[in-house]
């Protein structure tokens, strides 16, 4: 097992859940992604395509890279208690499953007949 940290996508704030070091992660996002399962820090997240996050910080040491918002991780700044989610890789048939849906009827704005 091993510690790893992230920062959360709403305040920057640093925290961390110990786990396997073989999960690779996919992202950090504000919402669920469709289709993925997700384990709290405290729950098997071997098991669950992801983790949900409560940003509670971390009060760990070091400083804030640039401005320690969103984009900034702050490993001294309190958490702001909204959730996020760590997605992890998943795959289909050997194949990463993209949890983007294509645009089948993208708008269009040439307006030429």
């Amino acid at each position: 097992m091993v510690e790893v940290t992230y920062h959360c996508p709403y305040c920057g704030a640093v925290t961390g859940v110990e786990r396997e070091g073989y999960l690779d992660d996919k992202c950090v996002t504000r919402e669920p992604l469709a289709g993925w399962e997700y384990a709290p820090t405290t729950g098997d997240v071997e098991a669950a395509d992801g983790i949900e996050f409560v940003c509670l910080g971390n009060a760990g040491s070091g400083q804030a890279v640039g401005a320690g918002g969103a984009n900034d991780p702050d490993p001294e700044r309190d958490g702001c208690g909204r959730t996020f989610y760590l997605s992890f890789l998943k795959y289909e048939d050997g194949t990463p499953v993209d949890h983007r849906t294509p645009d089948v009827d993208r708008p269009r704005f040439d307006f030429s007949p």
